[in-house]
């Protein structure tokens, strides 16, 4: 339990601290509200990936194209894969993930106010104009859209079926797809468990751009099942 305290004792202050960083200039209608939240949300995530005395590594993080949009789906055991992705991952990016991040108090509001979008998978309308939002954010601001296509976190740290919504997303968009896998973040903290074991290493690992040119909706389902292929080899060491 020591390292949970020592994470909660960096969490509640710096994410009230941060969160203000995003609010106030956000209230205010400040012009540098792009590069605020950049800044903000990996100080944020390296503030508490340091308190639990994690490493990041990446491998071939050039496959992040930071001029154009891309989709980034990866696998997801664990709550440190948030900010192992918002500390680390190059570029302009936004999450879609869902939707109870947005109440949890001044953390969702200042979440929301950069541009992130929840989703709720259990109401099949709002999840369609989640991904319409994200639609129009890869429109407007070309970052790296990054989701967890299995929905939840793997209780077991073994990659679950994909859903179909980021890649319906990138069909739609005609951006590339970049398959992640993370790798040692279900050792640090694990579902269902509040134990956080530190001083631990977490590699990001990405692959090659699945390319959409040419796809239409009715390839969903070959994209996400090569989506999944791809994550499984990477966790696989491919």
């Amino acid at each position: 339990m020591i390292g949970l305290l020592r994470v909660a004792l960096v969490a509640i202050p710096s994410t009230f601290w941060y969160s203000l960083r995003i609010l106030v200039p956000a209230a205010l209608r400040s012009r540098r509200m792009h590069c605020i939240c950049e800044t903000v949300a990996r100080k944020w995530s390296r503030s508490l990936l340091w308190a639990a005395g994690v490493k990041v590594v990446l491998e071939n993080a050039e496959r992040i194209d930071q001029d154009r949009a891309q989709v980034l789906v990866a696998n997801h055991v664990s709550w440190f894969d948030v900010l192992v992705l918002a500390g680390h991952v190059p570029g302009t990016y936004r999450f879609v993930a869902k939707k109870e991040l947005a109440k949890i108090p001044l953390f969702g509001a200042a979440w929301q106010a950069c541009g992130h979008i929840g989703i709720d998978r259990s109401d099949r309308m709002s999840a369609i104009e989640s991904l319409s939002a994200a639609r129009r954010g890869i429109a407007e601001d070309h970052p790296t859209m990054i989701l967890f296509p299995e929905g939840t976190r793997s209780p077991t740290g073994e990659l679950r079926s994909f859903k179909k919504g980021a890649f319906v997303l990138a069909i739609q968009t005609g951006v590339e797809v970049i398959p992640a896998a993370i790798l040692g973040s279900w050792e640090v903290m694990r579902k269902g468990s509040w134990r956080i074991r530190t001083g631990r290493t977490v590699r990001v690992r990405f692959g090659a751009p699945l390319p959409v040119e040419g796809l239409g909706l009715d390839d969903r389902n070959e994209l996400t099942r090569r989506g999944r292929d791809a994550v499984a080899a990477l966790l696989a060491g491919g």
